[in-house]
């Protein structure tokens, strides 16, 4: 029969009467509510602890899905309750004390009513309080298996009222529990409350404070002067001896120069005489101690040294980005599982404060916690306009019901400000004008005759396509700066350059024809800077000599282009401009490539001419 069930190692003693682990014994115990309020008063990483996760639960608090109007008046409901700042304030104190709650009050004579959802007008709830764990009193636990209530208290007590003891009905009251127990008889002992959320990490908490105070107080005897003096002993067995020994070194104190010079007794070397020696402490791994018990910590709180430490990264290529994504994710778990439910009874009375009545397909869903960089929301953007596109294209969704797919995509993603206000004053309809002017731009790239620049812009005149015949398709971008790039090459000895009105960057030359509506028109605009620096490279393309950067705004047209069923005679695209057909004997290695911006005007569309270069040597 099996009397143990563990590990046992009679050679290197696991498990034996030599392992000293054997006395571990686990024992709770609970921490007073004034300790733990004066840890989190008084303890920096008691109170982040307990602060963080709340504020970042709520920080971006939620989104209501209904009729704009609607939730219009819900959020002024919210506003108007602090509903955001109270259930802040309730999770802190829930996390600290263990338990909160949050009073809902709606002017009913007799609080120990019940407070029904269906029976609550527009406009009833008076207000919202705050309550902690001390200030409120659950009563007996409903354990009936057939109440609404069950595992509930069967009422509330209110202390401290003017008339003395206020009863109030659970209906009334929302619930929130630190670290919650899962034992009846230790709910019982917390009155229906938990523990706070410091108790199992007090011993990580003080540990991690008090390695660092203990290397605190190494500093002041990091550097220690040893004096050796002959016969110390003897002198101060007399208080003569002594007095004559004290006033020695106060006088050699004094006799210090401003260069730090100890005036002894002695060569420094003779026995006979005194010496002088400093002795300092060595430091090296104590910060790496420290740092270990603060990492400790971090994982006892669940919270990542990134967030609860506030350091940096550690690690090479360490951005810290992983950490920072499961601790939202865990977060926003939370705010699923956990603090939805408990407020679920406060949510539908503000929905019917709000509205009057409960209408089914309102709903909310909480903001996302990790907010992405204006690169990463430009790239979502780009992919989510591409896929649109594609559907377009494709005809599988009608174009009114896609136009208002996109509507709410763009006026939900924030990077258009004040397309909420464009789209309610002009509403869904295209914006044409009685005497449209004309197009901005010609075939080469300038503006087009009749073109004043001035005045609202309005999309192109809507044309008529007699017929989508497949052509071969050349599409370019003419360089707008090109003096800037053609002063450069003269700088580094190029000469037979090309006109800076032929400058430009080839996006598509696709022999193969097709459909130049499917190609449709870039999201990027009429023009595309590309910054200053970044990769440049100045090689030769067989005769020609150009200048390579990196462009993922034209690597993702091209693509888009080729996608829409365009050829390319190339392994890859590789954005360029090519300035000279003659290098001569420059050696480019030793080239300084161009660094400046690169200003490219709108998207020029035409068919593939294969004696394109004939007409470029006649044109210079």
């Amino acid at each position: 029969m099996w009397l143990i069930d563990s590990i046992a190692n009679f050679i290197s003693g696991l498990g034996t009467a030599k392992d000293k682990t054997l006395g571990n014994r686990h024992v709770f115990v609970p921490r007073s509510p004034a300790e733990i309020q004066a840890a989190y008063r008084g303890n920096w990483i008691a109170r982040k602890v307990v602060d963080i996760v709340p504020f970042d639960m709520l920080r971006e608090w939620r989104s209501w899905q209904a009729d704009p109007k609607q939730v219009e008046a819900i959020e002024a409901a919210e506003k108007a309750l602090s509903v955001q700042t109270k259930l802040l304030d309730a999770l802190r104190r829930a996390r600290r004390d263990g338990g909160a709650a949050l009073l809902i009050g709606d002017g009913a004579a007799d609080p120990s009513q019940p407070l029904m959802p269906e029976r609550l007008r527009r406009g009833g709830i008076r207000w919202i309080h705050v309550l902690g764990r001390c200030e409120i009193t659950a009563g007996r636990i409903d354990m009936n298996p057939e109440s609404p209530w069950f595992g509930e208290p069967v009422e509330w007590t209110l202390s401290g009222t003017t008339g003395g003891v206020q009863r109030i009905h659970p209906s009334r009251v929302v619930r929130l529990v630190g670290a919650p127990l899962l034992e009846a008889n230790a709910q019982a002992s917390e009155q229906g409350w938990g523990d706070s959320v410091l108790q199992a990490v007090f011993d990580a908490l003080d540990q991690a404070t008090s390695s660092a105070a203990y290397v605190n107080a190494l500093l002041p005897e990091a550097k220690q002067d040893i004096i050796s003096v002959p016969g110390l002993s003897r002198q101060l067995a007399t208080s003569a001896g002594t007095t004559a020994l004290t006033k020695r070194f106060e006088y050699a104190a004094q006799m210090k120069s401003m260069f730090g010079l100890l005036l002894l007794e002695g060569d420094g070397k003779s026995p006979d005489g005194e010496v002088f020696e400093q002795k300092q402490i060595n430091f090296a791994g104590l910060p790496d101690v420290v740092r270990l018990f603060l990492m400790v910590a971090s994982a006892a709180a669940d919270i990542p040294a990134t967030r609860l430490l506030g350091q940096s990264p550690q690690g090479m290529n360490a951005t810290g980005d992983s950490d920072t994504r499961n601790y939202y994710d865990r977060c926003a778990a939370e705010q699923k599982v956990v603090l939805t439910p408990a407020i679920a009874r406060l949510d539908e009375l503000l929905i019917r404060h709000a509205l009057g009545d409960r209408p089914a397909e309102v709903w909310y869903e909480w903001r996302p916690l990790y907010q992405p960089t204006q690169k990463e929301k430009a790239d979502a953007f780009k992919a989510v306009a591409d896929a649109v596109n594609v559907l377009a294209n494709a005809a599988v969704i009608p174009d009114e019901i896609l136009a208002k797919g996109v509507k709410g995509f763009v006026t939900d993603s924030g990077l258009l400000p004040g397309i909420d206000a464009a789209y309610d004053e002009h509403g869904d309809a295209p914006l044409t004008e009685d005497d449209p002017q004309a197009d901005q731009f010609g075939p080469d790239g300038q503006p087009a005759e009749g073109f004043t620049g001035t005045g609202t812009v309005v999309p192109f005149p809507a044309r008529q396509i007699a017929d989508a015949t497949p052509r071969t398709l050349y599409v370019s971008r003419k360089l707008m700066n090109g003096d800037d790039l053609l002063a450069w090459a003269r700088s580094q000895g190029f000469s037979d350059l090309m006109p800076a009105r032929e400058l430009h960057v080839t996006l598509a030359y696709s022999r193969q024809p097709l459909d130049w509506m499917k190609v449709g028109q870039t999201w990027q605009g009429e023009q595309l800077k590309i910054d200053a620096g970044g990769p440049r490279m100045v090689e030769r393309f067989g005769e020609a000599v150009v200048l390579l950067f990196a462009s993922s705004d034209l690597r993702w047209r091209w693509q888009e282009i080729i996608d829409a069923g365009a050829s390319w005679d190339h392994p890859e695209y590789q954005p360029h401009v090519t300035f000279s057909w003659n290098a001569g004997d420059i050696d480019l290695s030793k080239v300084q490539p161009y660094n400046g911006p690169l200003v490219f005007g709108p998207e020029i569309f035409e068919p593939v001419d294969e004696n394109w270069r004939a007409k470029l040597q006649a044109a210079e």
